[in-house]
């Protein structure tokens, strides 16, 4: 039942022995032998596998330890040369170098610190992250069935999964997501990545469309003008991986409620992705870069945000936060859906405070990222969280709680107008001073700009459940009864708080309107300008940008004079594909302007017509479900 045979080789097998099943037996019984002769062995054993690293990831490999652990003294007596001989293999680690005793003991000591699971949080930004990059993204991180098995355990996560794993036929392996048996078989699509340049070590990507992807792209954008869902679902079944098809559809789904569905074709569309990825591309390095100005690059980017939205739902923030850091590595300049708005939250939800705080101090310097309502509140937060954990040095709880306090003051100066709208959500009712001060009051909502009203809007909406706890809200009210205190000193903080809000904010990019229409938080969505609401919106492409990239283009339809009977025409109107082109006159502008007037009327009329007729129910007639009645009408 083994899926790979040379599994059951031991790590610790020399290639000069003479067979693998004589050495497994052979193996099994010097354990036994080791264990019940000589308990010094069994303990260098242990150390040498802890201090190598060696993992024994088979079922044969753990009723190995099983059996070295228990000792068995009907067998201590046998075998003596070969227990000398495992005990000088036991000296050696997997790169086949001798190890000292004092080194044993370091590694030893090292690796029951990292295992502790006291020192599990320390672990994640402390001993190993800070070495790595800021946006390194580890593979193991971006399965959410990982970070469900830390909560639930194995067996609750993959049920009756196992079994049905060996009948299951093969698949290509893949980091983003897992194929599942239900999608259809998979084949070309016709989408490639190439590399365009490497610049001071970071190399640049594109996504590029086939002749045939490139005439799928063209049916599906006739559909979407259609208005019509089964339209896509049409050509899915036709193309089943079409990526635009499969993002459009799953918010079709999602505003049916069909969340699972909805869930899947994201899904669908990460795997059809990566399948076309570049050999050398990495998701891990955090130095390959995409263009989002590119249309082809853009379902890349908004599958990976739909994906998070969808894990950070689920309940799996950690997997969210590391599909937001790879976003985030594939543009950090730029940050086209600007996921800074969204990486805080994910911090704190996943309890990574380490991450959250490195990256404010390695990016305040080039990104200002205290100029934004989120990273203002969310790092004192995160530092007030990191005082409260027992497991640190009480140094580095004191000075947690000083950063938390001088960063939450500076951020309550700042951005006065969060203080009351996040103290109405969470149920929390302020003291007579504070409710009454013009400082917080109501005046310092309706004096902000309408930019900095949509950050504040996002940020209350997204995070208000972390300031719930009541340890939180009692260590916020000294600090707004001292920023009080220094508004009616008139401290020269709150004179060149309130200088700065007038300048900037002015108005907001075009990223942070994508993403707030991306995120559907209807706080921020309310406070969007009438430029952004008024104009479509579709989800497999949100506010494109105004310098797009474009490689290819849409071919103009052909104008034919319709010379059809207005009952053949209306038959042929109930047809996916039918738009009216009639003669349009060129006299002049204003023939031209009323031909497309009446031209998108009938359009109109006729998309009408056509979901008219699609919602038309027939009742079936009554069953006669009594035949010995008298048959008298009621």
């Amino acid at each position: 039942g083994v899926s790979n045979r040379f599994e059951l080789i031991p790590a610790e097998e020399s290639e000069d022995e003479p067979t693998a099943g004589e050495e497994r037996a052979d193996t099994r019984l010097s354990e036994r032998d080791t264990a019940g002769g000589d308990h010094e062995g069994s303990k260098d054993k242990s150390k040498s596998k802890e201090g190598a690293g060696t993992e024994e990831t088979d079922g044969d490999g753990q009723r190995e330890g099983q059996e070295a652990e228990q000792p068995d003294p009907t067998l201590a007596t046998s075998n003596k040369p070969r227990k000398k001989k495992k005990k000088r293999k036991t000296k050696k680690n997997s790169a086949g170098e001798t190890v000292e005793d004092n080194d044993l003991e370091d590694i030893d000591s090292l690796l029951e610190r990292i295992e502790d699971p006291r020192l599990a949080p320390q672990s994640q930004g402390g001993l190993t992250a800070d070495s790595r990059p800021l946006l390194y993204v580890e593979h193991r991180n971006l399965n959410p069935e990982n970070e469900l098995k830390r909560y639930f355990g194995a067996r609750a996560v993959l049920g009756d999964q196992r079994p049905r794993q060996r009948q299951r036929q093969y698949v290509r392996s893949m980091w983003l997501t897992a194929p599942k048996n239900t999608w259809p078989r998979y084949s070309k699509t016709g989408i490639t990545m190439q590399l365009l340049d490497t610049r001071r070590g970071v190399q640049h990507f594109t996504f590029e469309h086939h002749r045939e992807y490139q005439q799928v792209q063209f049916k599906f954008l006739d559909a979407v003008e259609s208005m019509d869902p089964n339209n896509i679902v049409l050509l899915l079944q036709m193309s089943p991986y079409h990526v635009d098809s499969l993002l459009q559809l799953s918010d079709v789904c999602r505003m049916q409620e069909d969340q699972e569905m909805a869930r899947d074709l994201i899904e669908r569309a990460l795997y059809s992705l990566e399948c076309a990825f570049h050999p050398v591309f990495s998701l891990t390095s955090g130095t390959c870069r995409l263009d989002y100005r590119r249309p082809e690059n853009r379902a890349f980017f908004l599958a990976l945000f739909k994906h998070l939205m969808f894990l950070e739902k689920r309940g799996c923030p950690r997997t969210a936060l590391e599909f937001c850091k790879l976003i985030l590595s594939l543009d950090p300049e730029n940050d086209p859906l600007c996921v800074l708005l969204l990486i805080d939250f994910l911090s704190l939800r996943a309890r990574e405070y380490t991450f959250l705080t490195r990256l404010f101090q390695e990016w305040e310097s080039h990104r200002n990222l205290s100029q934004l309502p989120n990273f203002a509140f969310s790092v004192p937060l995160a530092y007030f969280f990191l005082s409260q954990q027992e497991e640190r040095p009480e140094l580095e709880r004191g000075q947690a709680r000083e950063h938390a306090a001088r960063l939450i003051q500076l951020a309550l100066i700042m951005f006065p107008s969060v203080l009351m709208p996040l103290l109405d959500h969470c149920s929390v009712q302020p003291d007579a001073r504070v409710a009454s001060h013009p400082f917080f009051g109501l005046n310092a909502q309706i004096s902000q700009s309408p930019a900095l009203n949509q950050l504040t809007s996002l940020y209350v909406g997204r995070t208000h459940a972390l300031w719930k706890d009541p340890a939180v809200m009692a260590w916020l009210e000294p600090h707004v009864h001292e920023v009080l205190r220094m508004v009616e000193a008139q401290d020269a903080l709150v004179q060149e708080a309130e200088h700065k809000r007038k300048i900037r904010y002015q108005s907001a990019p075009r990223n942070i309107y994508r993403h707030i229409i991306l995120s559907e938080m209807k706080e921020a969505t309310a406070a969007l300008p009438l430029e952004v609401t008024s104009q479509p919106v579709m989800g497999f492409d949100p506010l494109p940008p105004l310098d797009s990239i474009v490689s290819y283009t849409r071919p103009e339809r052909t104008s034919h004079p319709s010379n059809e009977s207005t009952l053949s025409l209306f038959f042929r109107s109930l047809l996916p594909n039918f738009n009216l082109q009639g003669n349009v006159p060129h006299e002049g502008d204003a023939e031209a302007r009323a031909a497309q007037d009446l031209n998108q009327g009938v359009n109109r009329l006729m998309a009408a017509m056509r979901d008219m007729l699609a919602n038309i129910q027939f009742q079936e007639p009554p069953r006669d479900d009594n035949p010995d009645g008298d048959g008298d009408w009621d």
